[in-house]
């Protein structure tokens, strides 16, 4: 049984996008805002968790760019949307973070390397990256996490994830919702 009055509150919370927030396209990119479905529950669920972090991050890895698939400014287009989805919700996101390399270019920035943690860091100096909370649906997401001392939470299909990666995973829940409410009860 997982204990949820340990999971940290009250630093910062870093996000993964797709699977997490939205609907993934498999073998695809969500371009354009038309193409970011939102997940049930999910911009409900940021909008709460921002009552109980101080910062509020979406860091998510954007090949298509770095493939020529879309544009920096077809990706602020669905950040945009990402954004005030979640301000109509009653929440916040601060920031946030992408990098639009190819896995292949090795860059600092692409998760499961920490670039944008510690940029994050480096914009918001009263964060403490060992913290913080990282709720993703992929090993990148976990080791990302585990990398810079933080909480971690996985949600999505992660049975075979957890189980070949428990020393990466802190807590597993179904969805971003039900981590949302694992972290509202945990407060109580």
């Amino acid at each position: 049984m997982q204990k949820y009055e340990k999971i940290r509150i009250g630093n910062a919370l870093f996000l993964d996008r797709d699977g997490v927030i939205n609907r993934r396209i498999e073998g695809g990119y969500v371009r354009t805002p038309e193409e970011l479905e939102f997940l049930p529950g999910a911009i409900d669920a940021v909008a709460s968790l921002s009552n109980y972090f101080s910062h509020v991050f979406v860091v998510t890895n954007q090949q298509g760019i770095g493939k020529g698939l879309m544009s920096e400014d077809d990706l602020s287009a669905v950040h945009h949307k990402l954004i005030s989805s979640v301000a109509a919700a009653g929440g916040r996101i601060d920031r946030i973070y992408h990098c639009p390399s190819r896995k292949e270019a090795h860059d600092f920035r692409r998760k499961p390397n920490i670039g944008m943690a510690l940029q994050a860091r480096h914009d918001y100096p009263g964060i403490n990256l060992k913290e913080s909370v990282m709720i993703g649906d992929a090993v990148t997401d976990m080791l990302f996490g585990r990398r810079c001392g933080m909480q971690t939470i996985l949600v999505g299909e992660w049975p075979e994830i957890a189980r070949h990666n428990a020393s990466l995973v802190d807590y597993c829940f179904s969805s971003l919702c039900h981590a949302a409410q694992a972290i509202a009860a945990s407060c109580k």
